[in-house]
């Protein structure tokens, strides 16, 4: 199987990432798709400066995309948290051949996209609901003083 591309070495891909990650950019995300429908090499397709919401909008029922995004966590404005979401997208009209090579290529894009709190592989926008994706955050952080209802 051919490498999906030099995503190791895409200079556009490598800032994007340090963008996002950087407090100092504006980006709050950045998605990655496939050149074409049968191609295997990934390019960047777009960045932002707004939420998983606005990031969401950019996946198309048919596509295989991976994402990066920065989510703020917390309670109260002194306890909050900058964390990074890792998706693996791959839309409810995806191919199965395109599904199939995900797993590996996937591996690959995280030799780029190093460090995030949660990965969420989807293929249901639901899951990539802000506030399902902070309740992920939320259990990979630990603590979490807003339960309802917790008995000791």
């Amino acid at each position: 199987m051919p490498p999906p591309s030099d995503i190791l070495n895409d200079p556009e891909i490598a800032q994007a990432y340090e963008d996002v990650r950087s407090d100092k950019s504006e980006t709050t995300w950045l998605v990655l798709k496939y050149a074409t429908a049968t191609s295997d090499s990934l390019a960047l397709d777009k960045t932002g400066t707004g939420d998983i919401a606005e990031m969401s909008e950019t996946l198309g029922d048919d596509e295989a995309a991976y994402a990066y995004v920065r989510m703020k966590v917390g309670n109260d404005e002194y306890s909050e948290r900058t964390k990074f979401v890792f998706v693996v997208w791959a839309g409810p009209s995806t191919k199965i051949m395109r599904k199939a090579k995900m797993s590996f290529q996937s591996a690959q894009v995280k030799q780029v996209i190093r460090t995030y709190a949660v990965e969420v592989q989807t293929s249901d926008k639901k899951d990539l609901e802000a506030e399902a994706v902070t309740m992920k955050l939320r259990k990979a952080m630990g603590a979490n003083y807003d339960r309802q209802g917790t008995s000791y």
